[in-house]
């Protein structure tokens, strides 16, 4: 009881913002059960359709392994960057923070042209998704994991700007971040299940 009388108020506001963001992380681990629901039907439409081909080209005539393998290395490693800019965050670096933010948008940058790319090549030369129900599964798992990194950019772009603003390391602030933190290994986890399964079981 002495020890409550006498605890500064600013400790009492902090364990208040604490109590009402912390719901705020768990919420994010109960969205990413959803996705984890979403993109499980998706690889199942895929393992269903994998060989309907209607006579069109197959995975191993299309998929390029070398260029696949710059992506998820691309991917992986903006997951590194990422981390490195968590623990400048923890050190209150507002600087390491927004670089190491940046280092890690522009590998998320890369990787999204890199598959725009694939598909555009695709597209042009009559591999559509309405070319083959395998093509249909194809475009739509790989296009919405895809849309998912674009939205995870979208979100970065912003906390760069916060960073420089009146959020700058608050309780607020630091759970955005951490959310953020776990959307973006999801998806890294998502597409090495991508390349396994979609990409190397159907070239090998």
């Amino acid at each position: 009881m002495a020890h409550e009388a006498t605890m500064h108020p600013s400790e009492h506001g902090h364990d208040q913002e604490h109590g009402h963001e912390s719901p705020v992380v768990f919420g994010f681990w109960i969205y990413l059960m959803t996705d984890c629901v979403l993109f499980g039907s998706l690889f199942a439409v895929f393992a269903v359709l994998r060989d309907q081909f209607a006579g069109g080209p197959t995975g191993k005539e299309l998929f390029d392994l070398t260029n696949v393998g710059i992506e998820t290395a691309i991917l992986l490693f903006s997951s590194i960057t990422y981390g490195f800019g968590m623990l400048a965050a923890q050190k209150h670096n507002s600087g390491g923070l927004t670089a190491w933010l940046g280092v890690t948008f522009l590998l998320g940058l890369c990787f999204v042209g890199l598959e725009i790319n694939e598909f555009t090549h695709m597209v042009s030369e009559g591999n559509g998704p309405d070319r083959s129900a395998f093509l249909s599964a194809f475009f739509t798992l790989v296009a919405t994991h895809g849309l998912h990194v674009t939205f995870g950019l979208i979100w970065m772009a912003v906390l760069m700007v916060q960073n420089f603003g009146k959020q700058r390391f608050t309780e607020r602030m630091m759970n955005k971040l951490t959310c953020l933190s776990l959307f973006w290994h999801f998806l890294d986890i998502v597409w090495i299940c991508v390349f396994t399964f979609v990409y190397l079981m159907s070239v090998v």
